[in-house]
């Protein structure tokens, strides 16, 4: 085991705890965590892993561990480690860079110790790992024979790097699989967020106006939620497609400018920058309360709303006020950061399950085929995809029809 940066080891047991309890309700992974450690597909491997450092990716490390890999592991948010869990992990003899609140700079330099191991495979949550060896840790790629990535915004860097032709060895896009994206950015984040929000502020969300900016799979669950809340949602986006049907799905659709107005809620999920900036802030009403729950800390402008204040202060834990000079104050949570993860616990456990199963299953579908890849990205493989969600139905004691050959037969005829 290499060297770790943790904040205390001695906060190891209530981390052992947390990942013990994820564990009993993560049924798919420990499935496999039981055939890994009988065969050992990642012996030899090592992985280094950028994902937020909480209970459930600690369980997913300590499976890969299992099935024979040594695991470097560090945080994609400086506000999503809960030092405890990292504690866990040191414990049962895994490298570890991450300390809850730290600098951008400390962020990085972990990240950077992470990559020190050498990796075979790379787990990337929005492609920080991924931008730092094609830029400079060059000298690594000769190693490193794949990876995988489980967001929408490392999703857009690594197509942006594939269409430059950058991109220098295979992604998997986890994100992109149907047993993630229809569950884990739908449901997931649905719940999550509506959960860091409710903890921090205290406040009702019943007969408020929420605003939600985007209207992917993680908007369409973020206002799902809001509407079982009792809000009145409304809903900005810049697709026409997307747009008609949040229409359709009984929520109003406006430019977001207007929606600065009347909103109590606003919340980001758009994978792009300054969604709201001065021109919305001047409108928003007093106590409006601003909530991200995309990848990096930049779809609500902070600079802007820095410049705009005249004060700034702590108006509860995570939630900082903005006082404008005409005395509105405008609240920020999270600093920005996900506010599922930096003002909660992340998805629960049953979700991440099926999310996490995945990332395990591509680690050793990379482990066994990454030298028949090209450099490029590609989508989990469908027989992975299906067999996350039988295992999970399985679990679940659901069981469902299967074609007979003559219903093969004729589904594969033209005639």
């Amino acid at each position: 085991m290499r060297g770790s940066v943790i904040k205390n080891i001695n906060l190891y047991k209530s981390g052992e705890q947390k990942i013990e309890w994820v564990k009993r309700n993560m049924p798919v992974l420990r499935s496999i965590e039981e055939r890994f450690i009988k065969e050992q597909p990642l012996k030899n491997k090592k992985i280094a892993i950028a994902i937020h450092l909480e209970a459930k990716t600690a369980y997913l490390a300590k499976v890969l561990k299992a099935g024979g890999a040594e695991v470097s592991i560090s945080s994609s948010n400086p506000l999503s480690t809960q030092d405890d869990v990292a504690a866990a992990l040191v414990k049962s003899g895994m490298s570890v860079y991450s300390i809850h609140g730290i600098s951008e700079k400390e962020y990085f330099e972990h990240l950077n110790m992470v990559l020190d191991i050498k990796p075979d495979i790379i787990i990337d949550d929005g492609g920080d790992l991924i931008q730092l060896v094609h830029t400079s840790r060059r000298k690594l790629l000769e190693n490193i024979i794949g990876g995988s990535e489980e967001t929408t915004t490392g999703i857009v860097r690594l197509k942006s790097m594939e269409k430059e032709g950058v991109l220098e060895f295979p992604m998997i896009s986890v994100n992109d699989a149907y047993s993630k994206y229809l569950f884990d950015n739908r449901y997931g984040t649905g719940q999550s967020v509506w959960d860091g929000i409710m903890r921090t502020t205290n406040l009702i969300v019943a007969g408020k106006n929420v605003v939600v900016a985007g209207y992917g799979w993680c908007g369409r669950g973020v206002a799902l939620k809001a509407r079982g809340l009792g809000a009145n949602v409304i809903v900005t986006e810049i697709d026409p497609i997307k747009a008609m049907e949040a229409v359709m799905d009984g929520f109003r659709v406006m430019k977001s400018v207007e929606a600065a107005k009347i909103g109590d809620y606003f919340i980001t999920l758009t994978g792009n920058f300054k969604i709201f900036t001065s021109e919305h802030f001047k409108y928003m009403k007093d106590g409006a309360i601003l909530a991200n729950a995309g990848h990096f800390d930049v779809e609500i402008w902070k600079p802007d709303l820095e410049e705009m204040s005249v004060e700034i202060k702590e108006m509860r834990k995570n939630i900082t006020g903005y006082v404008m000079p005409d005395g509105r104050v405008i609240n920020l949570l999270a600093e920005g950061r996900l506010v599922n993860l930096a003002s909660g616990d992340g998805h629960p456990a049953e979700i991440m399950d099926m999310s996490f199963a995945l990332q395990a299953l591509s680690a050793e579908y990379l482990a066994q085929k990454a030298k028949d890849l090209d450099k490029k990205l590609y989508n989990v493989p469908m027989e992975i995809d299906f067999e996350v969600s039988k295992m999970k139905l399985m679990e679940w004691g659901v069981e469902i029809d299967e074609l007979t050959d003559e219903q093969k037969k004729y589904l594969d005829s033209w005639q």
